[in-house]
């Protein structure tokens, strides 16, 4: 395709697709369009592993790497051992959580005995982040996105030096004129649709004011993102002014997603509004499935959330119990569980391969280019 994002990252079709499975990378690079591993939760040595896998099955297609790095956080000091972060949290909130999961009937010994890696729930610091960015960039990528906030300079020097595209997320106008000024190469605009952390803005706005907004910097695309899961939605947003398509949930589904049968049950059954966007998982609006977990910290008497990371160190242990269980059959769990995921889920209704998914945007996006040609050929 005639696109300036397939011709920055070496790929056929615009789709590019976030994803914790390196499966499907793999898969979704190899189909005509580019995986992107999410890296949060990865330390530098099973990331090194991870990538390593994704060098060998790839077949030398381009992929990228997704890292969070925090513009803030609530513990600066990165000397800070895990026991003095977790220290900072309080017990009304690790109560409040307890609480959640007892009144259905989850058991709630030793949910708070932290695992001996913990700390930061999957988010880097810059020091911690520059070890990742070195591991990262040892191998063949051709994408490297932060997720939150301004990408730290040491990511965009490394990114001038190898030749590989910084990209960043943003969910508001102004957050995008910042990246671009900062030197971002691909910005991508995620309306409040999108799952996981999003802003308040919905992608058929957001798309249209940031592109009229960087239009001055001649050498950053933008993809769209937030609720695409389909071709025709690709080749909306592509009619406002994006450059292609970021996605992320509609790849949870897929067969080599190795999300947890019982989210994807949940996901393969939702409507595109059970949804909720809420501080509650990290600390920071995001959006997931609705659950009673979800509805208890919208409620009154809940504490408010604590500041990035800590509401995670809060959240992660409740809720990786609460999944194992599920996994088990435990009907109270499978009642509370939930996933982060966008309002797109409402057409996310069976499991299909990532590579029938990308050929279905693919067809979808054709035909949708025909409806739209047919309004003006006479």
């Amino acid at each position: 395709m005639k696109s300036p994002i397939c011709d920055l990252l070496g790929i056929e079709f615009p789709l590019v697709a976030f994803t914790h499975c390196r499966d499907v990378v793999c898969e979704v690079s190899k189909a005509g369009g580019m995986g992107v591993l999410g890296a949060a939760g990865f330390g530098p040595e099973q990331l090194e592993i991870e990538l390593n896998w994704i060098d060998e099955h790839i077949a030398g297609k381009p992929y990228g790497v997704d890292l969070i790095v925090p513009t803030t956080m609530a513990n600066q000091d990165e000397s800070a051992s895990p026991e003095e972060i977790r220290a900072m949290i309080p017990d009304e909130h690790k109560q409040f959580a307890t609480n959640i999961l007892a009144q259905h009937n989850v058991d709630t010994k030793d949910i708070y005995e932290y695992q001996a890696t913990g700390g930061g729930g999957g988010f880097l610091g810059e020091g911690k982040a520059a070890n990742i960015l070195d591991v990262v960039f040892a191998h063949p990528i051709k994408l490297v996105a932060n997720a939150l906030g301004v990408p730290p300079k040491y990511m965009l020097e490394l990114g001038k030096q190898y030749n590989v595209p910084v990209a960043a997320l943003v969910g508001a106008k102004h957050h995008a004129v910042k990246q671009a000024e900062a030197g971002v190469d691909i910005l991508v605009v995620a309306g409040t649709e999108a799952g996981g952390h999003c802003g308040e803005v919905s992608t058929m706005v957001l798309v249209p004011e940031v592109c009229d907004a960087v239009k001055g910097y001649e050498n950053v695309s933008v993809l769209a993102a937030g609720g695409i899961v389909t071709g025709r939605q690709m080749a909306a947003s592509m009619a406002i002014g994006a450059h292609g398509v970021w996605t992320g949930s509609v790849w949870l589904t897929t067969i080599e997603a190795e999300t947890s049968p019982v989210i994807k049950e949940k996901l393969l059954s939702a409507a595109s509004s059970h949804t909720v966007r809420s501080k509650s998982r990290t600390g920071k609006y995001s959006r997931q499935v609705r659950s009673p977990w979800t509805d208890a910290w919208e409620g009154e008497d809940a504490p408010e959330p604590l500041p990035m990371p800590l509401q995670s160190l809060v959240s992660e242990p409740a809720l990786g119990k609460v999944v194992k269980l599920a996994e088990a059959g435990h009907q109270g769990a499978k009642q509370l569980a939930t996933y982060w995921v966008g309002q797109g889920v409402g057409l996310m209704t069976q499991t299909l391969s990532s590579r029938q998914v990308v050929y279905d945007f693919m067809e979808d996006f054709l035909e949708a280019n025909e409806r739209l040609k047919a309004f003006v050929d006479e």
